[in-house]
C-alpha cells in the first residue's frame, strides 16, 4: 500500500513544530479567547507502519475552555465559515463536532464541543501526515 504523497523527510522534533504551527492557526480560526490547556504531543508509528519503515505521525491534542456558552458556538461558527478558505476541507460537521483535513499540508483535525459538562471545552485533535525521519536515531526518540 501506497501513501498518497511522497513523505517528508523531518525528523520529530521540527514535525512537532509545524504541528503546533498548524494548532495555532486553527485556534486563531476559531477566534475565542478561554483558557488554552497543556497540549499533548504525541507520535504514533502504528498509523504510519503499513506505508514504510522509519515513518511516524504526529497527534496534537489540547482544548479551550473558560467561556460562556455562546462564545464557543461562536468558534464551531468561526470554524465552519474560515476552515474553507484557509485550505480545510469539512468533511463532517455535526453540531457538536467538526472533521477537516488540509490536503496541501497533510494535516486533518477534529473539534468538538462539550458545552454540557462542568468545565465546557473546545477540543482539537490535529493528525498529521506521514514523516520519514532522517536518522534512525531521532525515528526511536519519539
Amino acid at each position: 500500500m501506497e501513501l498518497p504523497y511522497t513523505p517528508e523527510r523531518m525528523d520529530p522534533d521540527p514535525a512537532r513544530a509545524k504541528t503546533r504551527e498548524v494548532s495555532g492557526r486553527l485556534l486563531e480560526m476559531a477566534g475565542v479567547k478561554g483558557k488554552v490547556t497543556e497540549p499533548r504531543t504525541g507520535m504514533s508509528l502504528v498509523v504510519c507502519d503499513e506505508y514504510g519503515k522509519d515513518l511516524y505521525a504526529l497527534e496534537h491534542r489540547w482544548s479551550v475552555g473558560g467561556m460562556t456558552s455562546d462564545q464557543y458556538d461562536a468558534g464551531m461558527r468561526n470554524l465552519r465559515n474560515v476552515l474553507g478558505g484557509n485550505g480545510w476541507k469539512i468533511k463532517k460537521d455535526g453540531p457538536d463536532e467538526i472533521q477537516a483535513s488540509n490536503e496541501a499540508e497533510h494535516f486533518s483535525v477534529k473539534v468538538a464541543a462539550h458545552t454540557a459538562t462542568l468545565e465546557p471545552t473546545l477540543d482539537f485533535t490535529v493528525n498529521s501526515r506521514c514523516y520519514q525521519a532522517t536518522s534512525h536515531a531521532a525515528y526511536n526518540e519519539g
